[in-house]
């Protein structure tokens, strides 16, 4: 149950921290799509731990296997399923939280729920499991691209109280990926990168701000009333480890507003109806209007820190623990693909849950 996600593209994720790998089960992808495991490699190597010295310095190849569902390069309709092998397996590093619960982590609740939890990095709670979800997000991006080259990208607009001025041009891979804390922004990216090294040498954590932004997206994607686009996009994005908020367009700072100035007014563009502003974040009404799509999404500081932190064993009694394993000081950066790839899934099932209302019946 809740391991699933997704209504005709479907995905289903599997494995846990170190345990002996992680996988995904992606069903309702469509034929013939040209797929590689090299795309599907690109995507996971941008959320590989190990790839900066701002990120965890657990080593891991992250290398996927594509075991079901494409021959001779091209997607069958079938089931796909995808593995990636756990490598740099350090189990032992967790043995303390087995009978201890560490503070804003997922232990005491699965412990609650479950009655049984795997403490060895968290198991299932662990970001890991977002292997998963990059590897079917790089399908759904080509597809996406292919039916209507739709481009998606997620970028830092803040880490702890550094903060970058706003990013007017749509920002390309090349500039997200200039900076290991992939801000495209290079003066507040040198400063960002400066503060978690900073915060690594305290043994403590800071957390931060994503920002992305899709273009080229159709007009009419999101079911109402509950499957709103903004709605599915933000379940979507609080499903994902360490994620405290959402927010769409003018997002909250929208309230501040009135109405009068806060509504987009439609006008002519390029031979169709657009809106002079973009408040709205290409929502209205739950439904994609044909400009830009943009939300942020917050996220906490790493929970994991290496200090000395007061907590309760699994009897509740008061005791002591210390941070132990390999974490990042700061997770945005490499959560910057895995809201890429969560963008993607979302996009796509809208996208063709759209076609089946509206290309299968004619009358």
């Amino acid at each position: 149950m809740g391991n699933s996600f997704g209504t005709l593209f479907r995905i289903s994720t599997w494995g846990e921290s170190h345990g002996g790998g992680i996988g995904v089960v992606i069903d309702g992808c469509p034929p013939r799509l040209p797929i590689s495991v090299e795309e599907i490699q690109f995507e996971l190597d941008r959320r590989r731990p190990g790839q900066s010295e701002i990120t965890t310095p657990r080593k891991e190849s992250d290398s996927a296997t594509i075991v079901s569902g494409v021959y001779e390069g091209l997607t069958l309709g079938t089931p796909i399923g995808i593995y990636v092998p756990n490598g740099d397996q350090r189990p032992s590093a967790y043995s303390e939280m087995k009978d201890k619960f560490r503070p804003s982590h997922a232990d005491f609740t699965y412990q609650t729920k479950f009655g049984i939890r795997n403490h060895e990095g968290g198991g299932r709670s662990s970001a890991r499991e977002t292997i998963g979800r990059v590897a079917a997000g790089a399908i759904a991006r080509k597809i996406l691209k292919s039916a209507g080259n739709v481009d998606i990208s997620a970028y830092i607009t803040r880490v702890h109280d550094i903060e970058a001025p706003p990013i007017e041009a749509f920002p390309s891979l090349d500039e997200v990926e200039a900076s290991p804390v992939r801000c495209p922004h290079p003066e507040t990216a040198k400063a960002m990168v400066e503060r978690i090294k900073a915060m690594r040498a305290e043994g403590d954590s800071v957390g931060g701000l994503i920002e992305c932004r899709v273009r080229n997206l159709p007009i009419g994607l999101g079911v109402p009333v509950f499957d709103r686009l903004e709605a599915d996009l933000a379940k979507a994005m609080l499903s994902l480890p360490a994620t405290k908020g959402f927010e769409i367009g003018s997002g909250f700072e929208g309230t501040r507003l009135r109405g009068s100035e806060h509504n987009d007014r439609f006008i002519e563009k390029a031979g169709r109806i657009g809106t002079a502003s973009n408040r709205s974040g290409g929502i209205q009404g739950g439904i994609s209007n044909g400009e830009e799509l943009i939300f942020r999404v917050a996220f906490k500081p790493t929970a994991t820190i290496i200090q000395n932190q007061k907590t309760v064993d699994k009897d509740g009694k008061e005791t002591e623990l210390m941070g132990r394993g390999r974490h990042d000081p700061c997770v945005v950066p490499r959560a910057v693909p895995i809201v890429e790839a969560m963008t993607a899934l979302v996009l796509v099932d809208h996208w063709m849950r759209q076609k089946a209302q509206n290309e299968c019946f004619h009358f």
